[in-house]
């Protein structure tokens, strides 16, 4: 009888040791997806009037229309470093009337530069360990000068494209706006930022040599896509449309196909980073997007 009581004391405290053990472990899991959360801001990079949206498609299906295009960039804070995606307009364009390009196509204008707007967030230039760009155009790299101390992640095929001697006499606001960018992380495809597929840049080549858009996993708001410029505006994307001032068309159309495959795959929401639609969908700053 003596050692039944005992046999049944040992099978109790084994029980109830296990029974801790698993508590301890669901615990710990919990509090483990609670710390990998990852969340995303929207910033405003400024404005893009264009006059002539016509050069944004191969066609005349836009002849004699204008369109008011948004210019969002985005943070997305993991874990394991912070990642700016894309950077707005230039940041000189700030505190002056809107400016006009010489032939007409669009008026551009920023209001906020991106250390006001990090700082909305509690953060500052120095928190930003990645920079990616979908690609190098004025509109997308106006604030990429400001964090000299970033990583760069850029398609080796964008990288020489824009510093280029080429490109540097063509196009140099291009070039400027990433010549203080040092620390580079030359990739060629698809790379995933973190390690973990939640933060994913998908290679979209055609809008420019190394053009890139940006999958991000949120946990409340569910996967999205980031364009980047694959698409402009809601009809390019329903039409397959290409501008005129595409790297390569052909390139552009198979990059399409990439896109949409990846976004359909990943159950994604496609966000179109030039739609004022798509912007106004989204919290900006300083609200996260979770």
């Amino acid at each position: 009888m003596k050692k039944l009581i005992i046999l049944l004391i040992t099978l109790s405290l084994v029980v109830a040791c296990k029974k801790d053990k698993k508590e301890s472990v669901v615990e710990q899991t919990e509090s483990e997806v609670k710390k990998e959360s990852i969340k995303m801001f929207m910033f405003d990079g400024g404005t893009v009037q264009v006059n002539m949206l016509e050069i944004f498609s191969q066609d005349d299906a836009y002849k004699g229309q204008s369109k008011t295009f948004a210019d969002a960039f985005y943070l997305i804070q993991h874990p394991d470093g912070n990642l700016l995606w894309d950077a707005g307009l230039s940041e000189d364009l700030i505190g002056k009337e809107p400016f006009t390009t010489p032939e007409g196509a669009f008026t551009v204008s920023r209001k906020t530069g991106i250390e006001e707007q990090l700082k909305s967030i509690g953060l500052s230039t120095d928190d930003v360990k990645y920079i990616a760009l979908s690609h190098t155009h004025f509109d997308h790299s106006g604030s990429a000068s400001k964090l000299p101390n970033a990583i760069w992640i850029v398609q080796e095929n964008e990288y020489n494209f824009v510093t280029s001697e080429e490109q540097k006499k063509q196009s140099p606001d291009n070039f400027n706006a990433i010549k203080n960018l040092k620390a580079l992380k030359k990739i060629n495809g698809n790379y995933d930022v973190f390690g973990d597929g939640r933060v994913v840049i998908v290679s979209t080549p055609g809008h420019t040599p190394g053009h890139q858009s940006l999958f991000v996993d949120l946990e409340q708001e569910g996967p999205l896509m980031l364009t980047g410029d694959m698409y402009h505006m809601e009809e390019s994307r329903e039409n397959s449309r290409v501008p005129i001032f595409n790297h390569d068309v052909d390139q552009t159309l198979a990059s399409m196909e990439v896109f949409e495959t990846f976004a359909k795959d990943k159950g994604a929401r496609v966000i179109i980073q030039h739609s004022t639609k798509d912007y106004n969908s989204l919290n900006p700053a300083p609200e996260p997007i979770q």
